[in-house]
């Protein structure tokens, strides 16, 4: 943004306005009145973000501080300006969080659910210890000499370790020549909690951190007789793949490449038990090369509290959230054909409101009926044991003409997605890697039969695990401009960067932000003739610098403005000349809110659009988007209500001003509203109140 914008308007940094986001996790699992597992949960979650987010952007920034680029020498200040606030930010929600654990731990406590340390094991637990170390433990806890240590990025991040001291019980004068190992717990292998035998009416929890502590004498068994101290660290490495530009690799074998690159990433985060004496945390930061733009943190004894999103319920389902069936629409419990029904009618699905199932049944009836000739989908994620896939070979093994654009940079899921895009090269599929230097985030489905073609816009991954928890619409179509228009997208695909224009489809880089910015002038422009003008958008992120700034043009010119938000957000609405116009909130409850949706007033008659992007750089300018527009009058209704109840909401939306103090908003609805609860009877009720739902498959 140039100096003048910078002058009119505020803005938020990115990396902050992230930082505010997690909060508001962390401020969830805060809640008293939340069932106690569900907290522990939330709190997994907020560790599990921070993880991410040392390992991506925080390694970004730090690398930026050390370019030797002149350009970026006026935004280094800036850029550690960023990271002071982050580290302040960060050591205050620290704070927060160890004050929950606690807090939740006794909630458990009082459901006769305690954790025991090392040190308060009655004889009977014990002995199960021991018998547990040498049937589950043994030969997974193997000590490395800390002075042995040459290169600390040979060890895997974002597990836990310790830094374990030897210290003889008999000083015979004969000098130790390793007093200090590193130990790594094996939580993949056996779990982070061990649970224990009962004891005076507690079902009783230990964290393998503590369970490997008391078997350290046997670890060690064959040296001398020693004492031992033992402290808990984690560090994060920078997980920015280092891509391997040599010509004679496929972007296959580079992307595998710079999968395994990640784990030899610089340190940039280290999380430390704060009772770990000063010399021993001196040694661990230097071999490290922790420095002064790194993150240090003194933290509790127990590290990586995303494994409390697995944490044994003992049998206490009373205290998790009432569980909520996914609702299977009538349509797809239906006997007539899914491809019949969507010539006729636009289908959709809300999920996890709605059951995933739908979509499955779509696939199987094209990989069977003898209409459909090919089909043609993207695939960002996929679930390790993917229905998807598997209904993708079905379709290739009945003669279907297949082919899969599978993005192999979808952070963290390379390998999955690399095993899959092998299984289906094996089956006959035709595996399309993407575009080099474009990710493609659309989530597509073109299905080409005898009887009309279908298509399928999605706002989320096609991917069963994701559809439980998080919240998504797929849209399914006949309408020739719309599925005609899908398919062009796939030979854009092919040839990317091809002046090929799009008339319904909002396609990005192709000209999706022009197009928005237009939309948002049209009301700009009604508002100034004195027509109703307004905006509703359900969001992930808004930082694309051009359009907050034409959000706040909007605002000012008086169009009312509704944002419903998840994570990164730019915009500062609280100043003044924004005239109150602009309103925002975000929503932490059990589904993780992802879907998007845009809808423009329009003059009164409002433009309806779903699908992949988000409004921030890399979404409109770098990867390959989709949203669409959406002319079905139910859907339509949906949409709205979605939107509409997110904004009533007074007990999970909490206003994003860009100040970061998420206070949850007040509404002239003076009982309690919860949004996602609110949908959920809904659909519940409309299935119920169908008779034709009664109807079985």
């Amino acid at each position: 943004m140039d100096d003048k914008k910078k002058k009119k308007w505020q803005y938020v940094d990115r990396d902050v306005s992230w930082m505010y986001f997690n909060h508001r996790i962390l401020q969830e699992a805060s809640k008293q009145d939340l069932p106690p597992l569900e907290r522990l949960s939330f709190l997994g979650i907020y560790s599990n973000n921070l993880d991410e987010f040392f390992r991506v952007r925080m390694a970004s920034l730090s690398r930026l501080l050390e370019t030797d680029d002149k350009s970026m020498r006026r935004q280094v200040a800036g850029i550690k300006k960023t990271i002071a606030t982050i580290n302040r930010l960060n050591a205050t929600y620290s704070q927060e969080y160890a004050e929950a654990i606690i807090q939740v731990f006794g909630e458990l406590e009082k459901h006769h659910i305690r954790m025991l340390d090392e040190t308060q094991l009655n004889e009977t637990q014990q002995q199960f210890i021991r018998r547990f170390f040498q049937e589950r433990l043994n030969g997974y806890t193997n000590p490395i000499w800390f002075d042995e240590i040459k290169d600390i990025a040979q060890l895997e991040d974002n597990r836990i370790y310790l830094l374990v001291k030897r210290m003889p019980l008999c000083h015979d004068g004969e000098k130790m020549k390793h007093n200090l190992a590193i130990i790594k717990l094996p939580d993949k292998e056996t779990g982070r909690f061990v649970m224990l035998p009962q004891a005076d009416g507690y079902n009783n929890i230990m964290y393998l951190d503590d369970v490997v502590r008391f078997c350290l004498p046997m670890i060690f068994m064959g040296f001398k007789p020693c004492s031992f101290e033992a402290y808990s660290f984690k560090f994060t490495k920078d997980a920015e793949m280092e891509m391997d530009n040599d010509a004679d690799f496929g972007v296959l074998q580079k992307i595998a490449r710079g999968v395994n690159s990640r784990r030899r990433g610089e340190p940039v985060r280290l999380i430390y038990d704060k009772q770990m004496p000063k010399d021993m945390r001196k040694k661990l930061m230097s071999k490290m090369g922790i420095g002064k733009i790194d993150t240090s943190l003194a933290s509790s004894r127990y590290q990586n509290h995303k494994d409390m999103m697995k944490f044994p319920d003992c049998g206490h389902a009373d205290l998790k959230f009432p569980a909520w069936q996914s609702v299977m629409r009538r349509e797809f419990l239906s006997e007539e054909s899914i491809l019949s029904q969507i010539r006729e009618k636009d289908l959709f699905i809300h999920v996890p409101y709605h059951s995933f199932d739908g979509y499955i049944r779509l696939l199987r009836e094209a990989a069977l009926k003898p209409e459909v000739k090919s089909i043609k989908t993207t695939l960002y994620r996929l679930a390790k044991d993917s229905k998807v896939v598997k209904a993708l070979i079905c379709a290739a093994r009945n003669g279907k003409k297949v082919t899969a654009v599978v993005e192999l940079l979808a952070r963290f899921d390379e390998e999955s997605n690399i095993k899959w895009s092998k299984r289906m090269q094996e089956e006959g599929i035709n595996v399309v890697y993407g575009v080099e230097g474009l990710k493609i985030h659309s989530k597509l489905l073109y299905i080409e039969t005898k009887k009309g073609n279908i298509a399928c816009i999605g706002t989320g991954n096609f991917h069963e695990g994701n559809a439980k928890v998080y919240t998504d619409y797929l849209m399914m179509t006949a309408r020739p401009a719309i599925v005609s228009e899908v398919h062009k997208v796939f030979d854009f695909i092919a040839r990317p960067f091809s002046p090929i224009r799009f008339r319904e489809l909002m396609v990005s880089p192709n000209a999706m932000k022009t197009r928005i910015l237009q939309y948002i002038n049209n009301e700009i422009k009604n508002a100034k003739s004195g027509k109703e003008a307004w905006i509703k958008v359900k969001i992930n992120h808004i930082t694309e610098p051009d359009v907050v700034d034409k959000l706040y043009a909007a605002a000012q010119a008086g169009v009312h403005i509704d944002l419903v938000l998840r994570g990164n957000c730019a915009l500062v609405t609280t100043q003044p000349a924004l005239k109150g116009h602009l309103h925002a909130v975000g929503i932490i409850d059990r589904y993780l809110e992802h879907s998007r949706i845009l809808i423009f007033c329009n003059g009164g008659s409002p433009k309806y659009f779903v699908g992949s992007a988000d409004w921030m750089p890399r979404n409109l300018l770098n990867r390959i988007e989709v949203m669409a527009p959406v002319y079905d009058e139910d859907m339509q209704r949906d949409l709205l209500r979605t939107i509409d109840f997110a904004l009533a909401d007074n007990t999970n939306a909490r206003i994003v001003d860009g100040h970061g103090g998420n206070i949850i908003q007040t509404t002239a609805q003076q009982l309690p509203f919860r949004s996602q609860e609110q949908l959920y009877r809904a659909y519940k009720e409309e299935n119920d109140n169908n008779p034709s739902n009664k109807m079985t498959l």
